[in-house]
């Protein structure tokens, strides 16, 4: 089941890496600027921002394996839309559809899985969940280069049509079909405040990040998403039903989840994104065999998967996620050192055990934050999960790429250097390791009834 169910969130996350090897191609062939086709990224992150506060009412609603089959196949028949776009127009509405299809797929999915694990297997069954989002960013852009080198780019969105497919006919087969209920009207209001917030934040850091917009602008958006987002706290406070429930945030462990838990990926979220950079620039390496070097962190996420559920039994969660922040935070230290004269095994090797440290990680904080969750608000607390996920995997490239980009002005340099890159993973290290002191706040039995 969780293999069924991070078949859906593979695809996404495949789809979302590897599309950006085919920007360049794309620009010729739509006979476009270079730099406006950054919105392939923006409107696709921009539609996930506005579905994915809906996604836990429709799951309760609709009932969670129709809401997921019908994402599926939206996201697939975006896709092909995607592949069959002969202007930025045309590909630009469908990565719309594309992302709020996938804003579904991923919360929703969560869903399901919850209710079919349990507290006793939640451990191993997120072990398995999370290792497609280990995978996928690893994998997109290798695979995204090597079907743009030997096909084309219209290959990276039809290849999530057999991907798809089979998760479709797995679902229908095996997946249990739990009935939806009908309870309280849609939160329009609470839809509307979340959802302009949550777009305007993540807009904001991906053009701050990737100068899309002139300053002035991303203030503006930026102000308008902070906003938002407080005017949507306010009318939590005051509705019985919220489309986003922050009183969820008072379960203890739920709440160190999110918060330490989003502090982790701050600092180690955009390692490939600077790794590849870093080979590129110090090792004069193609964009093809620098994303192949990074396939050594997949390879360590794979193994730790038969290892994690021993490991949080043994120490408990509190432990293990203390050690291995600060673990994670001088293993991207470590990548710090690379340069030219670094053998190639040393590099494998550290990206091997790096891969090995965040999958047990990002095991460990999935089967937490549902831990104490009651199994009838698992679907508002995988929206909410959701929803910061989603802003902190936008905030950490941005926040790799502003940070980049102020040391190579405070250096003088024209473009980034080695030395440049390797500070700014330095600092992201660092920014890791610093979750160690929210883990801290968690109990010593922390997580007892996932783990006995």
């Amino acid at each position: 089941m969780p293999l069924i169910i991070g078949c859906a969130l593979f695809m996404e996350l495949l789809d979302a890496t590897a599309v950006l090897t085919a920007l360049p191609q794309m620009a010729v062939e739509f006979g476009e600027p270079t730099v406006r086709m950054n919105l392939v990224v923006s409107l696709y992150l921009l539609a996930l921002a506005l579905f994915v506060p809906v996604s836990g009412w429709a799951a309760d609603r609709f009932g969670p394996r129709r809401v997921f089959v019908v994402a599926i196949v939206s996201f697939v028949l975006a896709s092909l839309a995607c592949a069959a776009s002969t202007s930025l127009l045309q590909l630009s509405l469908a990565r719309l559809l594309q992302g709020a299809a996938g804003a579904m797929m991923v919360p929703v999915g969560q869903v399901i899985l919850l209710r079919w694990a349990g507290r006793e297997n939640l451990l191993s069954a997120m072990a398995f969940l999370t290792m497609p989002a280990l995978i996928g960013p690893v994998l997109g852009p290798p695979l995204g280069g090597l079907l743009v080198t030997a096909l084309s780019w219209h290959w990276i969105f039809l290849i999530n049509l057999p991907i798809g497919a089979l998760g479709i006919v797995l679902i229908l087969r095996h997946v249990p079909d739990y009935p939806g209920q009908r309870g309280a009207a849609l939160d329009v209001r609470g839809f509307l405040l979340s959802g302009i917030g949550l777009a305007c934040l993540v807009f904001a850091f991906e053009a701050f990040g990737h100068g899309l917009l002139p300053g002035a602008w991303v203030a503006a958006l930026l102000v308008v998403g902070l906003l938002g987002g407080i005017l949507y706290v306010r009318h939590a406070r005051r509705t019985e039903h919220p489309l986003i429930d922050l009183r969820l945030l008072k379960i203890p462990t739920f709440s160190t989840a999110i918060w330490a838990g989003n502090l982790f990926r701050l600092g180690s979220a955009s390692q490939p994104f600077l790794l590849v950079l870093l080979f590129q620039v110090g090792f004069g390496l193609s964009p093809l065999a620098a994303g192949l070097l990074t396939l050594a962190g997949g390879a360590g996420a794979l193994t730790m998967k038969f290892l994690s559920v021993r490991i949080v039994q043994r120490f408990g969660f509190r432990r293990t996620l203390m050690g291995n922040s600060l673990l994670t935070g001088f293993s991207i230290a470590l990548c710090a050192t690379f340069d030219a004269q670094t053998p190639y095994w040393v590099i494998v090797l550290l990206l091997y055990v790096g891969g090995v440290i965040r999958s047990l990680q990002f095991s460990t904080l999935g089967a937490l934050t549902y831990s104490d969750v009651p199994i009838e608000l698992a679907s508002r607390a995988s929206s909410l999960s959701a929803m910061s996920l989603q802003l902190t995997m936008s905030l950490a490239v941005g926040l790799a790429a502003s940070l980049l980009g102020l040391i190579v002005n405070l250096r003088g340099h024209g473009q980034p250097q080695a030395a440049d890159l390797s500070l700014t993973m330095l600092i992201c290290g660092l920014l890791c390791a610093t979750s160690w002191l929210v883990f801290r706040r968690l109990g010593r039995n922390a997580g007892r009834a996932v783990t006995g």
